[in-house]
């Protein structure tokens, strides 16, 4: 026997509520910069969204999904849903734009890191390029 249309809305909003939960502390791994923890969020995620398009064409499919629209009970439901799936998207596009921000952060100070370091690219004579360290170790005094 296939779950009720009631407890699949109640399944899919618990999802969403369990991936919004898992975005907060993805947000919090990213200002950390926690990149085990960013890497693992990432995975659970990936998990959650495919449980959450699962449940959602469970629901598409059932014999009383029509009633979707029609009982008003259930269309304050699927709204709450709604309402928790575009919050879901905010944060994720919030996450993402703090993780571009930290890995161009990163490279910044990698580029930093390798010119203290004395490294430089030149280019030989036939055009081909060549890193130099050159810090301090090219005097001849």
């Amino acid at each position: 026997m296939s779950p009720t249309i009631e407890k699949l809305l109640a399944q899919q909003h618990a999802t969403l509520e369990a991936l919004l939960r898992l975005l907060e502390q993805e947000r919090a791994s990213i200002v950390n910069r926690e990149a085990g923890d960013i890497t693992r969020h990432a995975s659970d995620k990936k998990s959650l969204v495919d449980k959450i398009q699962l449940q959602d064409q469970q629901i598409a499919r059932h014999s009383q999904s029509s009633q979707l629209k029609e009982n008003p009970e259930f269309t304050r439901q699927v709204e709450a849903i709604q309402a928790l799936l575009d919050e879901c998207r905010s944060q994720n596009e919030i996450n993402g734009a703090a993780l571009q921000r930290a890995q161009l952060s990163f490279h910044k100070l990698n580029n930093l890191f390798q010119q203290s370091l004395g490294h430089h690219q030149t280019y030989n004579k036939e055009g081909v390029a060549q890193n130099l360290r050159s810090l301090g170790t090219n005097l001849k005094a």
